[in-house]
């Protein structure tokens, strides 16, 4: 039923254009000349609204203040088209309409997008709009009633949720249930069990702009977006085989052919499957302009850990370096060591926070491959008794039987001692700290699904402590990056977010149970190996190598880095050619007069990366031996699958002494591999 008009002598109360136009008076006397208006025309509890004018100005009481919100009181007398800018495209067809026509126009529960408190907001408006004639019988202007009733129409919305039987016989409803099918701002639908359209109520006009003759006998996936329509095909599916859905969210394409994201809860019964729709396109929008938010602020935190640390790593290397040269040029060579480890330190230190910031954001370079983490914590136990100190007793309960995880054995190495120095430091007056290996299976379970984490076979690592615990506001940070309760200076807030980095990339997870005063235990998963490791030889650092003249192609980007490759070959023994390109590189691998030995090449080159060079190398020369160097590149996070044969990498700052015993390594190979 239409909301009912405006009586019909409401606007004709206005007297005459020289009545009202007589005390408005200039703009600064507008809200009184709207006291006298409104008095001519409906009770003041009424919501009015009068646009006078061809530039429609504005007049309003009281009663309409909240509807226009913060925009009150610098509204009066203003333009229409200044006050409601982002619905003008709406509001002023209907307004030229009425001033033109002479007609009245009425609307229930009409949807508008206004912003009435500096954000933009859906509201629903009962309107009616009437022309208000001059004495010679022109318009002067529209007067426009308004009851909001966005209350009223989210109160239906809810109301249809919880009325699924209602619609599950829509042969037998009665009056009352056809009352609510049609007033629903929900969308109602009735199905076959393949998704045939039975019935549908009027808001699918409302929300999707199609008629119910569009609907009728066509099947609801062909309305689904088409990269969700095997998704909702399986949903049905399950459905018809009788399990109900809730919470079901897909895209539905509009009759203008933009898509509307719904959420559905649905029920089925041995013919028909009932369903109600709920559009939650503006929610999820907030909630993605709200994360955005969040995101933002823990780029800030992040950042500004990031500055304060490196800035003090670089303060130790630069203030070093010009000590150093100041001395130099003054001829005093002496005690020069110290200057010298006071940079090496500080640059160590900078690797070290720059692989804990990969670590956290996933995206360091793992060689994952199985490892026996009992044996791994058993060699482990006598750093951790000089790392934890006396006080500390320390307890290790290695599970019954083999505990074979598929992880990087140095970064899970780093992630229980940083586990367990965090455990010390939270026992300031001593206590017990254990680990515990165990094997555990996981079943699939909606909460699994949303951590991310497949069904499956894990290696379950804790630590727990009978610390101080934290409190639900630490726990709840405990993984964000930089964030940490110690005092300054004893704690950088990387530590919980390396091993979370380390979990994630390793496709486990990590989880921390706490209390305070109850101490707090964390839970490492990782997943599985279906092998024991294979037995490794203990690398054994003898005498730096040499070279025996062999020629090793160094493709590098940054000058400094390729000065320093360059300069480390040539004092080893070996020829070089150097390129800071990938193309460059080709000119003489693809040289047939060129015997090169070995291709050094740094994984993120600008253009043509460093692992498509090494394919076009391969063409030529199958068998060329090719080491990466990389700082960080994101095709390169998986070792495994990142490495051909032949192929090793390893990782920048590297040591001297380790790049050159991996090169004449690699040299020794050719032709045994």
């Amino acid at each position: 039923m239409p909301w009912p008009l405006v009586p019909g002598d409401a606007a004709a109360r206005i007297r005459t254009l020289d009545e009202v136009s007589s005390p408005l008076g200039s703009p600064e006397q507008w809200p009184s000349a709207l006291r006298t208006v409104v008095d001519l025309m409906l009770p003041s509890q009424a919501q009015i609204v009068l646009f006078w004018g061809p530039e429609y100005c504005a007049l309003y009481n009281d009663a309409y203040a909240p509807t226009i919100g913060d925009k009150n009181p610098r509204a009066l007398g203003r333009p229409a088209c200044e006050n409601w800018s982002e619905l003008w495209d709406d509001l002023r067809p209907l307004l030229d309409h009425v001033r033109t026509s002479g007609e009245t126009f009425a609307a229930a529960d009409r949807p508008f997008q206004i912003n009435r408190h500096g954000a933009m907001e859906q509201v629903f408006f009962d309107i009616s709009y009437s022309a208000v004639r001059m004495p010679d019988g022109a318009v002067g202007g529209v007067l426009c009633i308004v009851s909001e009733t966005t209350t009223r129409v989210n109160a239906t919305r809810q109301l249809a949720a919880g009325q699924l039987e209602l619609v599950r016989a829509v042969q037998e409803r009665t009056r009352d249930r056809d009352r609510l099918w049609q007033l629903s701002t929900d969308l109602l639908v009735v199905t076959s069990l393949e998704g045939d359209v039975l019935a549908v109520n009027p808001a699918w006009r409302a929300t999707l702009g199609w008629e119910e003759s569009e609907l009728l006998g066509s099947s609801i996936l062909d309305r689904v977006a088409p990269d969700e329509a095997e998704l909702a095909g399986a949903e049905l599916a399950r459905l018809a085989r009788g399990e109900s859905t809730a919470g079901f969210e897909c895209r539905l394409r509009h009759a203008d052919g933009s898509f509307r994201l719904l959420s559905w809860t649905a029920v089925p019964d041995d013919r028909f499957v009932h369903a109600v729709g709920r559009d939650v396109t503006a929610i999820r929008a907030g909630e993605q302009r709200s994360l955005h938010s969040q995101k933002m602020e823990a780029i800030g935190q992040l950042t500004g850990g990031i500055a304060h640390d490196f800035n003090n790593m670089l303060q130790g290397i630069t203030g070093a370096i010009e000590v150093i040269r100041r001395r130099v040029a003054l001829g005093r060579t002496e005690d020069l060591d110290r200057f010298l480890e006071t940079a090496s330190s500080s640059a160590q230190r900078a690797a070290a926070l720059v692989q804990r910031l990969l670590a956290f954001s996933r995206r360091q370079s793992l060689d994952s491959r199985p490892v026996d983490v009992n044996e791994l914590i058993g060699s482990m136990v006598e750093l951790m008794h000089r790392s934890l100190g006396e006080q500390v007793r320390l307890s290790v309960e290695p599970a019954n039987g083999p505990a074979m995880a598929i992880c990087d054995e140095s970064q899970l190495e780093s992630a229980i001692l940083n586990l367990a120095i965090n455990a010390r430091d939270a026992m300031p007056e001593g206590g017990r700290l254990t680990i515990s290996t165990e094997a555990v299976k996981l079943v699939s379970s909606p909460q699994r699904a949303i951590d991310g984490l497949a069904p499956g076979d894990y290696v379950a690592v804790r630590v727990s402590d009978t610390g101080t615990g934290m409190t639900p506001a630490v726990l709840q940070r405990a993984f964000d990056p930089f964030f940490t309760t110690k005092p300054i200076g004893q704690g950088t807030g990387l530590g919980l977010s390396m091993v979370y980095g380390f979990a994630q990339q390793s496709h486990g997870q990590v989880h921390i149970e706490s209390q305070p005063g109850h101490g707090t235990t964390v839970a490492l998963l990782l997943p599985q190996a279906a092998r024991a490791p294979s037995a490794a030889k203990a690398a054994v650092l003898s005498p730096l190598p040499h070279g025996n003249g062999e020629l090793v192609l160094v493709v590098e980007d940054d000058p400094s880095v390729r000065l320093f490759v360059l300069e480390v070959l040539g004092e080893h023994g070996y020829r070089t050619l150097e390129a800071p390109t990938a193309d460059a590189a080709l000119t003489f691998l693809v040289a047939p007069e060129l015997q090169v030995d070995l291709l050094l090449t740094d994984v993120g080159l600008p253009g043509m990366n460093g692992r498509q060079l090494a394919e076009q190398a391969r063409q030529s020369r199958p068998e060329l031996p090719i080491l990466f160097m990389t700082g960080y590149a994101e095709y390169a996070r998986d070792r495994a699958a990142f490495l051909g044969r032949g192929m090793q990498m390893i990782s920048k700052p590297f040591a001297i002494e380790e790049f050159v015993h991996r090169l004449r390594r690699m040299l020794d190979k050719r032709g045994h591999a």
